[in-house]
């Protein structure tokens, strides 16, 4: 009877391999993450988006004073404004550490008020029985921004892990 072991080569090639995954990982949770920021800042800047977060912004004392400073679009331009930068940073990140850091901790900032919107802003659906049965728009649609809020952790931690080893 033959008895197969598992040579420390194969677990050094396990191990190497897990670690290019886990960097893989980590460049996908940063560029994805850009792209959302990014790609959803954009859309801030058309009356239909400006419309279409009035309900959550005005539902926040985190963010309900935006409107009485800016105008229902220059808010949504404000806010568009900081995700398209963040994003930036997120981007920019890849090759320095301290600007990693400036961008995860903008997004960190970013997903814990929208995340924060599960809160303040009617997300039940009461034909369903109210809680924990989610209204497809904002409910669902909100509940994206917890993996959110973990990914920016996650890159913060990154990015001070690269700060220290530089």
């Amino acid at each position: 009877m033959t008895h197969v072991t598992e040579t420390p080569a194969a677990a050094v090639n396990l191990a190497d391999l897990g670690d290019t995954v886990a960097n893989a990982g980590t460049h996908a949770i940063r560029f994805s993450s850009a792209i959302v920021l990014g790609w959803i800042g954009a859309m801030k800047f058309t009356a239909y988006e400006a419309g279409a977060i009035e309900g959550l912004v005005a539902s926040s004392p985190l963010t309900s004073w935006l409107y009485s400073v800016f105008s229902l679009q220059g808010a949504s331009n404000l806010i568009g404004s900081a995700e398209i930068a963040i994003a930036l940073l997120l981007v920019v990140g890849a090759k320095f550490p301290k600007v990693a850091l400036l961008g995860a901790l903008g997004a960190l900032a970013t997903f814990f008020v929208t995340a924060s919107f599960l809160f303040t802003a009617p997300v039940t659906e009461p034909s369903l029985g109210g809680f924990p049965a989610l209204s497809v728009v904002p409910g669902q649609f909100l509940l994206k921004d917890i993996v959110l809020l973990a990914a920016a952790l996650f890159l913060s931690g990154d990015a001070l892990r690269r700060i220290a080893r530089s």
